[in-house]
């Protein structure tokens, strides 16, 4: 049996067309719903993904995309329960000192670059219009997640056309596995 997934859109959400809506409907994962889509506060998103991981069961993989993975690593820092989470899945992080990101979302940075207190793999587009490769790469290194380079794929959102994304999913699946040790209990952490 899974962990079940937690789906955390970026800025403004994610639409119907967006592997994570997808997920949403073959998979039953759960999306992460925010109060404010447009005008993103840190803190109350970090606040939403609190209360929907104390809200699970067990243990919770999480999958995130653009300012979710931002999202993610600012919670990490935060919460008393990070050792809730089996492993995450950060797709696109993006880069948030670029002019058109600074801005509106400027209560969102610096980005926390603190180790990760679980599994984790960054997944980033050589052509991302919002985060080069080597930000996502640094991201990854001061993180201690795994890094997927996805070649030439955008931002990898619905104009990436993915679909279903089967590769993400699998991914994801692989963090499952490496955070659940041969006796069983979860590893909260890189190896």
């Amino acid at each position: 049996m899974h962990p079940p997934v937690l789906i955390l859109p970026g800025w403004l959400g994610s639409g119907a067309g967006h592997w994570q809506s997808r997920w949403e409907g073959l998979y039953g994962d759960k999306r992460v719903e925010q109060h404010e889509w447009q005008h993103p506060l840190r803190g109350d998103w970090m606040i939403q993904l609190e209360e929907a991981v104390l809200a699970a069961t067990g243990p919770v993989l999480l999958a995130a995309h653009s300012l979710g993975c931002v999202l993610v690593a600012a919670w990490a820092t935060h919460s008393a329960h990070y050792a809730r989470v089996a492993g995450a899945l950060l797709v696109a992080p993006p880069d948030l000192t670029r002019p058109e990101l600074a801005a509106p979302l400027r209560t969102w940075s610096p980005i926390p670059r603190q180790r990760l207190p679980f599994a984790a793999r960054v997944v980033a587009s050589r052509d991302d219009p919002y985060g080069s490769f080597e930000h996502a790469a640094a991201l990854a290194g001061a993180w201690g997640a795994a890094l997927t380079d996805a070649g030439c794929r955008g931002h990898l959102n619905a104009d990436s056309g993915l679909g279903d994304w089967p590769e993400g999913r699998a991914l994801l699946r692989t963090l499952d596995a490496a955070a659940t040790q041969s006796d069983g209990h979860p590893h909260h952490g890189n190896s």
